[in-house]
């Protein structure tokens, strides 16, 4: 099966130009911002942006497509904060169906100081109300976290996605994150019983993108800091275990890696994943 591999590019210039980036690296896989992810408002979109870009994409062969949300969201905020989370969701979804973009992966935040069952329960709703809002053909993505954010548990993931009772509920698991929170993929057997724990909890299916991040920090340090692949404590054979691996290698790879000219994701971050694929 043919990897999917992309990576997180730049919008500047317009959606399109994402795609040409991702495509001049190497990639046939992107995740881009909808708009600024350091402010709430949101970007003014028309047809001839949203035309030019499913016809270029399709051009390119770039597939999958996802935004990632902005970083400012948090559902397990007590405060306005989530309306203001809610409101951007359900617009940056409702724009992804009408680009042909897959969904959002959503870092949902953290319980701050408020009591954790309430805002747990309170996220649920929120959530929620994000998918009453949204088209029937985008995923709402929630990624794992790294440190005291929610999410940091496989077992806190698959109880929203259990209590969502939502067919529009996926995972991104990101290799940097789930290392900062004390989770061994390095080997076959760990990666097996990783894929078996999603399988038995919530499906495998619900996994619908790696985010393949080295780390600049040791084992269940707790520390979300990126590194190039093969550059950090993650190291290459935990990528190869997972390329390789029959279920996993099948999922689409997005990294979000400094850069070996620290710009960004980069060609040689792709070429050395693209390297560790062995011949079937």
């Amino acid at each position: 099966m043919k990897l999917r591999l992309g990576a997180h590019m730049s919008i500047a210039g317009g959606y399109d130009k994402a795609l040409d980036r991702v495509k001049a690296i190497g990639g046939n896989a992107l995740q881009i911002f909808s708009g600024s992810p350091r402010i709430w408002r949101r970007p003014e979109v028309g047809q001839s942006q949203i035309d030019v870009f499913k016809r270029r994409k399709k051009e390119l062969g770039i597939d999958p497509v996802v935004f990632h949300s902005l970083y400012l969201v948090n559902l397990a905020s007590l405060t306005e904060t989530a309306r203001k989370s809610i409101d951007s969701l359900i617009w940056e979804l409702n724009l992804a169906s009408k680009m042909g973009v897959i969904g959002s992966i959503v870092h949902l935040g953290s319980y701050l100081k408020a009591d954790r069952q309430i805002a747990y329960s309170q996220m649920i709703k929120n959530i929620v109300l994000i998918l009453d809002n949204a088209p029937d053909d985008v995923f709402f993505i929630a990624e794992n976290a790294a440190g005291n954010k929610v999410g940091q548990t496989k077992d806190e993931l698959f109880r929203i996605v259990k209590d969502l009772k939502d067919d529009r509920i996926g995972v991104c698991w990101d290799t940097c994150h789930g290392f900062a929170a004390g989770i061994d993929l390095s080997t076959k057997e760990k990666l097996d019983r990783f894929i078996d724990s999603f399988d038995k909890e919530i499906g495998f299916d619900k996994l619908l993108i790696w985010h393949f991040n080295d780390s600049r920090d040791s084992f269940n340090s707790h520390r979300d800091r990126h590194a190039n692949i093969g550059q950090g404590y993650i190291g290459l054979e935990t990528f190869s275990t997972i390329i390789n691996h029959p279920l996993a290698g099948r999922i689409p790879i997005i990294i979000e890696t400094p850069g070996f000219d620290n710009h960004g994701p980069d060609k040689e971050n792709l070429d050395i994943l693209k390297g560790l694929k062995k011949e079937a």
